[in-house]
């Protein structure tokens, strides 16, 4: 495995630390008037789910782990569990909707995405930016209501709820960003 230095260490990358895999959730680089400076981190274990705050100096290291990434294809939900199926081998592989928590809800048949393994062990899924839905419930538009207005809500064919224009209509397919759950645009 490779050290890198407390400097280095991304927002949303993976670290190994006290012996377990930890995503780093808020980063921030403090220099304080007297001392050196330091790293100060949120992480989150990977396995446990457990949070830690944890400071280090800018000249500590830590370990970066291998993590392998395998491009995957989402097939379909049984019950609580997500079935996937590796592009190259054509392996299934099961999910549980622990496991992926609250990225279901941009899961269709046939989405492809990118599954990283730490250990032959899936830790983590990798949307797509955006993913195309379909409106399925919203409420309709009363003449003179679109002044000021800051949308409406609307439930997408995921079972998935964010806020549309009003002009959006059941039935239409809208755009949505993956990491904020937000309506980005028609499709």
């Amino acid at each position: 495995m490779a050290k890198i230095s407390a400097n280095e260490i991304r927002l949303g990358g993976l670290v190994e630390h006290q012996g377990n895999l930890w995503r780093v959730l808020k980063k921030s680089h403090v220099k304080p008037g007297k001392g050196g400076a330091f790293v100060q981190c949120e992480l989150k274990d990977i396995i446990n789910g457990t949070k830690l705050n944890e400071r280090f100096r800018s000249t500590d290291k830590v370990e970066r782990p291998h993590v392998e990434p395998r491009k995957m294809q989402y097939l379909y939900a049984d019950g609580d569990d997500h079935i996937f199926m590796d592009s190259e081998t054509y392996e299934q592989l099961i999910l549980s909707a622990d496991d992926i928590s609250e990225q279901a809800g941009y899961l269709l048949p046939n989405t492809d995405v990118q599954i990283n393994f730490y250990d032959e062990t899936p830790i983590g899924v990798d949307l797509p930016a955006n993913v195309v839905l379909e409106v399925v419930d919203t409420e309709g538009v009363v003449k003179g209501q679109t002044a000021a207005s800051g949308g409406k809500p609307a439930k997408l064919e995921t079972g998935i709820r964010i806020t549309v224009p009003t002009f959006v209509n059941i039935g239409e397919k809208v755009k949505v960003n993956t990491e904020t759950g937000e309506y980005v645009e028609r499709a």
